[in-house]
């Protein structure tokens, strides 16, 4: 039963995760993409301020000038703004199936840059999740588009910046980290100014809108941590790719988009390639007595879902909102 509950609650979270991306394309139409990551930047910032406050984790912290932390919140910056474009100016379907493939450049960059140990099997599963990735682009053919590199362009970095999140200081706080990463996408507004157009008045709906996402952001960022706490995570982690489900059904059901087939099969194939890398790493957990429950702390959180986990420890599912904000106030620990 708890298994089932947590399959719901991550379901649930890759769908608001999907809704999140879907408003941000619905606001790009009539906002510029400078206007939208200040204004999403700004609104989180103050969002997660809050938090900080009602947990008591510092919202300044001489933690946040160290490299990884700085590197972390670059990263940020530009997988915001690089993610952000692609979903502006390519179709919604190919954004989201090219996002999957971070955990595939968070597997090998584990390897090259810290010095994890990777095996053949999950070498040979990111490559080919990487031909599911070219099968979308299509480069040199008819239907390659140019501005869907943006999408490749926001996974490199925001794999950098999971890889950076693991080799942080463990007394800093995952919320104090959150901040930070809204003013990294506030910062990315900043820096596409020159390229985009004025500032357009902002209407009622688009307020509306602005803070829906936010919110639909932190409820998913909730209810993934509610999914993880209750469930097991060989059950219920594979749900994470139910994400672009709901993005293709959104593409599909109110943006009128018509992915071709091709399309279809590079996402199954980037799809089936991270489930089986998932896997493996279960596999290798249980022979080195590793930890099978894990949590998603928040020091992923930005405009997009997390990905780094912690180990986790049961509890009744009545304090499931305050486990969640002492998870939020908890330093994240980093996986050996």
């Amino acid at each position: 039963m708890d298994n089932l509950r947590a399959i719901i609650f991550m379901c649930l979270a890759m769908a608001g995760f999907a809704l999140e991306d879907f408003i941000i394309k619905i606001i790009e139409e009539e906002t510029p993409i400078s206007q939208l990551l200040i204004t999403i930047g700004c609104l989180g910032t103050v969002l997660f301020s809050f938090i900080a406050l009602a947990v008591k984790a510092p919202i300044f912290s001489a933690d946040i000038l160290t490299f990884p932390v700085i590197f972390r919140s670059i990263a940020d910056l530009f997988g915001a703004l690089f993610f952000v474009t692609a979903i502006a100016l390519t179709p919604l379907a190919t954004a989201s199936s090219i996002l999957q493939a971070t955990p595939l450049v968070v597997t090998l960059g584990a390897a090259v840059f810290l010095k994890e140990r990777v095996g053949w099997r999950r070498w040979t599963a990111s490559l080919v999740g990487f031909a599911g990735v070219l099968l979308i682009l299509r480069p040199g053919m008819a239907g390659f588009q140019p501005e869907s590199l943006f999408a490749v362009l926001g996974v490199l970095c925001l794999s950098a910046r999971d890889l950076a999140t693991r080799v942080m200081r463990a007394q800093l706080s995952s919320v104090t980290v959150s901040i930070y990463a809204f003013v990294a996408t506030a910062c990315a507004g900043v820096i596409a100014l020159p390229f985009t157009g004025p500032f357009t008045p902002l209407q009622d709906v688009n307020w509306f809108l602005f803070a829906g996402a936010v919110l639909i952001g932190c409820f998913a960022c909730f209810t993934l941590i509610s999914a993880t706490r209750i469930g097991d995570a060989s059950v219920v982690s594979p749900f994470r790719y139910s994400r672009l489900i709901f993005a293709l059904a959104l593409a599909m059901g109110f943006l009128g988009e018509r992915p071709d087939s091709t399309t279809f099969i590079g996402a199954a194939i980037i799809l089936t390639s991270g489930i089986y890398i998932f896997w493996r790493e279960r596999v290798l957990d249980r022979k080195t007595g590793s930890p099978a429950q894990r949590n998603i702390n928040f020091t992923q959180i930005s405009l997009f879902d997390s990905s780094s986990f912690t180990a986790l420890r049961r509890k009744p599912i009545s304090n499931a909102f305050t486990f969640q904000l002492e998870a939020a106030n908890r330093p994240p620990e980093t996986k050996t």
